[in-house]
């Protein structure tokens, strides 16, 4: 059995900035260059600057010059006459205290759990109005697209995102309702009452089951993984095609799930 674990970020539409926290991003140097940098998406082997210029909205004359600077720090690298994300990026983010403190915990049970399931197995954490992937492990036969790790999906059509919501103060929740319920597939829940409902159900069970939200055709279970002072640190998922995980087998794979969160939870608390 090969092990893959995927590494790139989640894809997401871009387009020129409007709203007030970038136009303020405007105004700086600093604000110029994260615009610039935040422009490629997990689509993008490589940008030309027209299409920095275009996405990041920022002047012509500015993207050339800063996109400069940004290679000489190794944010940026070239590609023949385009650019893509630098090395230095990557290097950068693996200094990331919380990343790599969820990471290295759930790391050794996540792996168990796979050896078990043989399904992808997921650890998100809850960042703005997205679950962001910290790590996820998988088979050849796994899901290799729409979960990446560093990738975003919606809390409101994901089972580790729904976890997030039903264990989180009601402010999220409306949050969430307030910035909509975007459907992803024809199954996305997008009925408020229904949302509350489920999250009711998952707060009591503590356990989520996402079926066909997020990506038809597949289906997720997750639990709520906790750390220290019993404070919400993720979640833990598997996901499977439906056929391999419906509600007639799913019961097979959340003892497993159950037991491998709590091992998270313990080695956070541990070194918490």
């Amino acid at each position: 059995m090969t092990v893959l674990s995927s590494t790139s970020p989640e894809s997401s539409a871009v387009t020129a900035p409007t709203g007030t926290g970038d136009a303020e991003a405007m105004n700086s140097v600093l604000g110029k260059a994260r615009l610039i940098i935040e422009a490629f998406t997990a689509e993008d082997d490589s940008l030309s600057l027209a299409e920095l210029v275009r996405r990041s909205g920022v002047a012509k004359a500015s993207v050339h010059r800063l996109a400069q600077e940004l290679l000489a720090w190794g944010l940026l690298e070239r590609a023949g006459n385009r650019y893509r994300l630098g090395l230095r990026l990557f290097e950068i983010g693996q200094r990331v205290p919380r990343q790599r403190i969820l990471r290295e915990a759930a790391l050794p049970y996540m792996e168990d759990l796979l050896l078990v399931t043989q399904e992808t197995v997921h650890f998100a954490i809850h960042e703005g109005l997205d679950v962001l992937y910290v790590e996820k492990l998988m088979v050849h036969r796994g899901l290799k697209k729409q979960s990446r790790v560093a990738g975003r999906l919606p809390l409101y059509c994901t089972a580790t995102g729904k976890v997030v919501l039903a264990f989180s103060p009601p402010a999220l929740f409306h949050e969430v309702l307030r910035g909509g319920l975007t459907p992803l597939t024809n199954r996305t829940v997008t009925q408020p009452g229904r949302l509350q409902v489920q999250l009711d159900r998952i707060r009591a069970e503590r356990l989520a089951i996402e079926v066909e939200e997020t990506r038809l055709g597949y289906t997720s279970v997750a639990v709520p993984v906790f750390g220290d002072a019993g404070a919400l640190a993720g979640a833990l998922s598997i996901t499977a095609p439906t056929f391999r995980l419906n509600h007639m087998n799913h019961g097979r794979f959340t003892g497993a799930l159950r037991t491998a969160a709590l091992g998270v939870s313990r080695a956070l608390q541990t070194t918490g």
